[in-house]
């Protein structure tokens, strides 16, 4: 007889044929067949070595395990059926199940509720399956609008996150990608090892460049190289550090094997998780590792991006610990112009307000279709940052991440311009029709591929020239010291633009809002109020001089005798002096200023160039700004704000912004003024400003018909 060798279920059967068997004779004895078997585990460990078949077929199988059909019985016996199992989980975090069988939900939240509760609610639907109407499902008495299935409560109203220790998911507690263990890589992709090599002979600056254009995108093993040589040079403590308190607040919070429930960590803002392309464990991994990061790191109060940047990153990381380590890095990173993460709800607000001053330098018109369709401009701002790390799809996100290691909180700004450039494209010739341009804006995002590419996408936010780190760092912390001296501690505490008492001789409520939306972030956090009016006060400017001359900004409105208005914001103190030779107006302001058009058309004027106005413990007067060699930016909150004399470099367009004395009061002095009052406020007249970049604002001379100048309503 001859031996025929086939594989079976992880086992080596060798079964025995004779080609001159008697018809009708018995198969050879199963207990001598049993003697030849040879065992072959189907673990990595060899744990299961037996020649028990049941227990090797309940075993978990490889995935490239070789699998045959059964061969069908020459015996009376009924044919057993073939059970087709699908291909295995991958011990990575990666999820790329395509088949039914193997389908998962795409859990994006986490879910509050145990598995044992689950299953009861499953028994109590199962009991009424024959019903028409499916139970109402009890709401919590502490907030009963929030659903108890979802992420925001449980039955005491307390988020809760649940997370399963790694055995219940097959999955070792150092799991990373295990597959060609055994293989040296650099020869089958020699190309990556070269690009590797030129990684780690390569300068910062250069490294800059790489990211920008995609060098270590491909393949997936070179980018995790190329993370964790970054994040290896922003270090502040040694891996192994990070390593051991990883292990260690794991053996502390995860002890006893099973699931385990936990809060859910302060700084994440409404408890969602991009899932990106991670598996259930590696979403279970990523919870662990938020739950970690907010014991070690207690004082990481608000930060929404967390649980994006830990998903990112752990698809290019090789275990939790690893993970765990680099966030670390970005949180302890402490260089004042370089930022990576926010930590609190002031600085995370200022980086929303800061982004709302750029889009409102960069992305012109959007703000203007926003507050005249009087939706919330702030929250539609305060998603900005989520737009990069939940709305974009991963391969774009992961780009961004390439170079956001690199040059930290700056290219979140360009990259969020850029969406927010295409989003006006897109929006425009569909305005009519948005409800919520909030939701409208998250749904571009997501699909942002319909309209550009990520290489055309990077380009473009590259593209937009931003002032520089030291200049940006100052007005973060404008904006951080305004939230502070606006007592807003909490995001609930914001509260929108009130204009229920709103009356005026000049503009509408809804021009008025459009102007609060184009002026600096940190002022339009206050309402405004009137500081003078020609109905009131009189047609005098030396009258409007005593009533505005302790107010700063101040924004100023007028109506001509054709009805045409216009106005402008003008950042520093309103003065009527002249320099010190008597003879010329001394010019001074700041680079905020800007001059505007509200009909017949909308339209702000104002340079593309970032100029933060300065501090002074004492205010100082034109003709001391007049000797001042260069600009002083603020560091304090937003009543000390000193106007400059010139821009370093002697930038002339920015430094002939304001001038006045009893006679007349000029906005824009280069190449023709913007706007020029006369004494008796009863005409002004309009050019062409070379400062703003402006056209004249109306007509040429006009008689004014009526002039207000507001200011901020102080807490």
């Amino acid at each position: 007889p001859g031996l025929n060798k086939t594989i079976r279920h992880g086992l080596l059967h060798f079964k025995l044929t004779s080609a001159a068997r008697p018809e009708g004779e018995k198969s050879y004895n199963l207990k001598w067949a049993e003697e030849v078997m040879i065992s072959v585990s189907s673990r990595s460990d060899f744990a299961s070595l037996a020649p028990d078949t049941s227990s090797l077929l309940s075993c978990r199988r490889r995935s490239h395990s070789l699998q045959e059909e059964e061969e069908p019985k020459h015996d009376s016996q009924q044919t057993r059926p073939v059970t087709r199992v699908g291909r295995p989980r991958s011990r990575s975090f990666y999820s790329f199940e395509t088949s039914e069988d193997n389908k998962e939900e795409n859990i994006t939240w986490c879910n509050a509720l145990s598995p044992k509760t689950r299953s009861l609610l499953q028994n109590d639907v199962g009991k009424n399956a024959d019903s028409t109407t499916k139970p109402a499902r009890k709401r919590s008495k502490a907030n009963p609008n929030k659903d108890l299935n979802g992420s925001r409560g449980n039955l005491k109203s307390v988020p809760m996150m649940t997370i399963t220790e790694p055995d219940n998911w097959e999955i070792s507690a150092g799991s990373g990608m295990k597959y060609g263990q055994y293989v040296e890589w650099e020869k089958i992709d020699p190309e990556a090892a070269v690009r590797y090599g030129q990684m780690l002979a390569s300068s910062h600056h250069e490294l800059k460049s790489m990211g920008r254009t995609g060098f270590w995108a491909l393949p997936h093993t070179l980018r995790a190289k190329a993370y964790y040589h970054i994040i290896s040079s922003i270090a502040s403590e040694s891996t192994n550090q990070d390593l051991d308190v990883y292990h260690r607040l794991t053996e502390q919070l995860f002890e006893d094997q099973g699931i385990s429930t936990h809060p859910y960590p302060v700084f994440m803002e409404d408890g969602e998780i991009p899932r990106y392309c991670l598996n259930k464990a590696g979403l279970n991994s990523v919870k662990k590792i938020l739950v970690c990061i907010s014991k070690h790191c207690p004082e990481v109060t608000f930060c929404p991006i967390l649980p994006a940047l830990v998903s990112l990153l752990l698809h290019f990381s090789e275990d939790e610990a690893q993970c765990f380590h680099s966030i670390c890095c970005l949180v302890n990173y402490t260089c004042p112009t370089k930022r990576y993460i926010d930590q609190t709800f002031h600085t995370s607000r200022a980086s929303c307000m800061t982004f709302g001053d750029l889009a409102n330098r960069y992305c012109r018109g959007i703000r203007k279709l926003i507050a005249s369709s009087h939706q919330n401009l702030f929250e539609f701002y305060s998603d900005w940052i989520m737009w990069i790390f939940a709305d974009l799809p991963f391969t774009y996100a992961i780009r961004v991440l390439d170079v956001y290691l690199l040059e930290g909180y700056k290219v979140l700004y360009r990259v969020a311009l850029a969406l927010l450039s295409l989003y006006k494209v897109s929006v425009a010739s569909r305005v009519a029709h948005v409800d919520d341009f909030r939701r409208d804006m998250k749904s571009f995002v997501q699909n942002v591929a319909r309209h550009i590419t990520i290489e055309n996408l990077l380009k473009k936010a590259f593209g937009i020239l931003l002032p520089p780190r030291n200049k940006l760092h100052y007005l973060f912390h404008a904006n951080k010291d305004a939230l502070i001296h606006r007592g807003i501690h909490q995001r609930h505490c914001y509260q929108c633009l009130d204009l229920g008492k709103f009356t005026s001789s000049v503009v509408t409520e809804t021009e008025m809002r459009v102007v609060w939306a184009w002026i600096p972030e940190r002022f339009a956090l206050f309402n405004p109020t009137r500081l003078f009016s020609i109905k009131e006060h009189g047609r005098s400017l030396s009258t409007l001089y005593s009533q505005v001359e302790d107010h700063k900004p101040t924004v100023l409105l007028l109506r001509t005798a054709d009805e045409e208005v216009c106005g402008a914001f003008l950042a520093a103190q309103w003065v009527g002096q002249k320099n010190h030779s008597g003879e010329e107006l001394s010019f001074y302001g700041t680079g905020e200023c800007f001059v505007f058009t509200l009909r017949p058309g909308m339209e702000r004027y104002q340079r593309d160039l970032t100029l933060i106005s300065g501090t002074l413990n004492n205010a100082e007067s034109p003709k001391k700004q007049q000797d001042a060699p260069s600009a002083t930016c603020p560091l304090g909150y937003l009543q000390n704000h000193q106007s400059i004399r010139r821009h370093p470099g002697g930038c002339k367009f920015n430094s002939m912004i304001l001038a006045g004395d009893e006679k007349k009061f000029i906005i824009g002095g280069n190449g023709g003024s913007a706007l020029c009052l006369q004494a008796d406020l009863t005409e002004a007249y309009t050019e062409r400003c070379d400062t703003f970049e402006s056209p004249p604002l109306c007509r040429g001379h006009f008689k004014i018909q009526s002039l207000e100048v507001w200011g901020i309503q102080s807490p």
